[in-house]
């Protein structure tokens, strides 16, 4: 089978389109001939070796993810002995960042855990687009977020995965939404419903007078101290990614910030797959649509992760194998 493989860390130029031996399923995994993925920082991260921690799982020197790409779309092509949620010819969706990446391939072997059914009306493509954005977005917005109905929200990065699944989240709970990105994604996230829009490149929002009852923040690009200081009492800051040395300031400062204010900051650990099913509702109800760059075909991955890099892409990056 063809795969794009990385045998040292480096730029997007280190990936080659090679033969690699078709994997077998074990007893608890299903082989998954792919037909779309989609691109994540994780991806990023793992190609350039940075920051320290992916080498610390991925191999100091030489990576031992040689695979990269976690969120797939595809169709069942054998199933191990243990495996009973799905059955050859099944049409499927999941990421795969805790069982080994892989998914920039023609086919790869995924637990079962780690899968489920596509609806017949959403494309692969759409399918790719969702799981580890999508899943960021809910459990932001939701599980750390405790989104309620009518709030001041502000969405720092929002013309990316994570945001603009979070701001077709967010409207269903007829929040007021602020959006903060690049200006070359205003006017789609204008379209896609959001009340304010503010170019970064000309406006600070942490300077700014106005508040927010939750800040959904995909950047992690300033003091912890800086946002919330433009949170409302009792107001929520959630970050779902971004610089790590500002992570880890969230990390530590934000206990102290709970402890002498009403203000909360939270951290987001990813649980990947976890909220598929809810995804699955929201798309067939018509009230959330993935919105995606591409296609870029196999051997096009190089490319497509150069376009992540500039961070000028709306929405997700997928990459169809068919």
């Amino acid at each position: 089978m063809k795969a794009v493989v990385m045998n040292r860390y480096g730029t997007p130029d280190v990936l080659e389109l090679k033969d690699v031996a078709k994997p077998t399923p074990k007893a608890d995994e299903v082989l998954v001939r792919v037909h779309a993925a989609s691109v994540n920082d994780w991806d990023w991260g793992l190609l350039h070796g940075t920051p320290f921690v992916n080498r610390m799982v991925s191999g100091l020197f030489t990576p031992k993810v040689r695979i990269i790409g976690g969120d797939i779309a595809g169709c069942v092509e054998a199933v191990g002995g243990d495996v009973s949620a799905f059955e050859q010819g099944d049409e499927v969706y999941g990421d795969l960042c805790l069982s080994g990446f892989g998914a920039f391939a023609e086919y790869v072997c995924a637990p079962e855990a780690c899968l489920v059914h596509k609806p017949a009306g959403m494309t692969f493509e759409q399918a790719a687009a969702i799981p580890q954005a999508g899943m960021l977005a809910v459990q932001g917005l939701i599980d750390a977020g405790r989104i309620q109905s009518g709030q001041t929200l502000l969405l720092n990065g929002a013309g990316g995965g994570v945001g603009t699944f979070a701001l077709q989240m967010a409207k269903l709970y007829e929040a007021e939404i602020t959006v903060v990105d690049k200006p070359g994604k205003l006017e789609m996230l204008r379209a896609m419903g959001a009340d304010h829009v503010v170019d970064y490149l000309k406006e600070d929002f942490t300077k700014g007078d106005k508040c927010y009852d939750l800040i959904l923040d995909t950047k992690t690009n300033r003091s912890p101290l800086a946002y919330t200081r433009v949170l409302n009492p009792n107001g929520t800051y959630v970050t779902v990614g971004g610089s790590m040395p500002r992570l880890l300031q969230a990390l530590v400062v934000g206990p102290f910030v709970s402890r002498i204010s009403s203000k909360h900051v939270r951290i987001v650990s990813l649980k990947p797959n976890k909220d598929l099913a809810y995804m699955n509702e929201l798309f067939e109800a018509g009230e959330l649509v993935p919105v995606i760059e591409g296609p870029y075909k196999l051997a096009d991955v190089p490319d497509a992760l150069r376009f992540f890099g500039t961070g000028d892409h709306k929405g997700k990056i997928t990459v169809t194998m068919v």
